[in-house]
């Protein structure tokens, strides 16, 4: 008896422990993305939101090795219906994005805010963001780039 109570008591704990680390609030569901563009590109796409960006890419130039830099990609949905974006992700943990939950809706103004930790980093760095939005294409990308010096020991 008590070998088969140890064993439920690790399963729910397992189970528990999965269900926390699994979930991520931080993104929109895809079901809720309506997209009429068909699976062969031959759907009306004059209704489609759009992004229409700044910059699509940001140098930061030289930083310090263990400089955390930021940097927001500036856009407006240059579409005809809301834009919605379902997740934004990067090429590397040393770089984290956060971006808009909301609609943005026709003609309104949004950024995708892009974070750069360079610890442990050292020369040149190239990043991808990888934005999933409810546009046609579904994918955008953006990048960031920086030369990462190592701080010179003084004795």
């Amino acid at each position: 008896m008590n070998k088969s109570f140890s064993t439920v008591i690790i399963l729910c704990a397992g189970i528990i422990a999965f269900s926390l680390t699994s979930c991520n609030n931080d993104r929109i569901s895809s079901d809720v993305i309506q997209n009429p563009n068909t699976a062969n590109g031959k759907g009306d796409l004059s209704q489609l939101p759009s992004f229409k960006f700044v910059e699509e890419s940001h140098d930061f130039g030289k930083i310090m090795q263990g400089e955390t830099v930021s940097y927001p990609f500036k856009f407006k949905n240059a579409g005809k219906s809301d834009l919605i974006i379902s997740d934004v992700s990067t090429s590397c943990g040393c770089t984290v994005p956060s971006f808009p939950k909301a609609p943005i809706h026709p003609g309104q103004d949004g950024a995708i805010k892009v974070s750069f930790n360079s610890a442990g980093k050292h020369g040149f760095q190239n990043k991808n963001i990888v934005i999933v939005a409810n546009t046609q294409p579904n994918t955008f990308i953006l990048r960031i780039k920086a030369e990462v010096m190592m701080a010179s020991s003084q004795n």
